[in-house]
């Protein structure tokens, strides 16, 4: 098989990558292109992105991070039952205490439900999981607070190349999961520069 060069790229798929270009995103939200997964599907993109305490500075922490992968099959596949498939990784660090709560992941998935919710998204076979490690440390390092770190791991079929409000709901997903208040209706964030 011949690696496809940009004239054999589906129009569908050219459309879907271009409908992510100049969504809207807080400015706390730093987002990159990266290369898509080899394998899983015949066209891929994906774009990594941090959330910060602030933007431009050195001393910026990083609150969560991510990954957003656009898969597309032209022929479809049965699992996803469509063309596009979505998939989705966000980590954040925690509070102890919230990381303690027996109800984190149930919490952590109404996140990933109601960013969908909120950008208007419909998802179809959507399905993920939600992973939350506690770091206890000890010997040299036992002054260490206690660690949790979240991990949720998301995927969901969209119906057609508009994937902006996907894009948004993954923010949003981040941003939540990076304790980022809400903002607050009918604010936007601003674009870029």
């Amino acid at each position: 098989m011949t690696p496809a060069g940009p004239e054999d790229v589906p129009a569908e798929f050219v459309r879907a990558l271009r409908s992510l270009r100049g969504v809207p995103v807080r400015p706390e939200v730093v987002l990159d292109e990266v290369p898509g997964p080899a394998r899983i599907a015949p066209f891929t993109a994906a774009l990594t992105a941090d959330v910060r305490t602030a933007r431009r500075s050195v001393a910026a922490e990083d609150l969560a991070s991510g990954r957003f992968v656009v898969l597309y099959d032209p022929e479809g596949q049965e699992a996803w039952e469509g063309s596009f498939r979505l998939v989705t990784l966000v980590r954040a660090t925690l509070e102890p205490e919230v990381g303690a709560d027996p109800l984190l992941a149930e919490v952590a998935w109404s996140w990933f439900t109601e960013s969908l919710t909120a950008a208007g998204v419909e998802p179809h076979a959507a399905g993920g999981t939600v992973t939350r490690v506690l770091s206890q440390s000890f010997g040299a390092l036992e002054r260490r607070d206690e660690q949790t770190e979240l991990e949720i791991r998301a995927s969901w079929t969209a119906w057609d190349e508009h994937l902006a409000p996907h894009l948004t709901a993954w923010t949003t997903l981040l941003c939540t999961a990076a304790g980022l208040p809400p903002l607050p209706d009918g604010v936007v964030a601003l674009p870029r520069r």
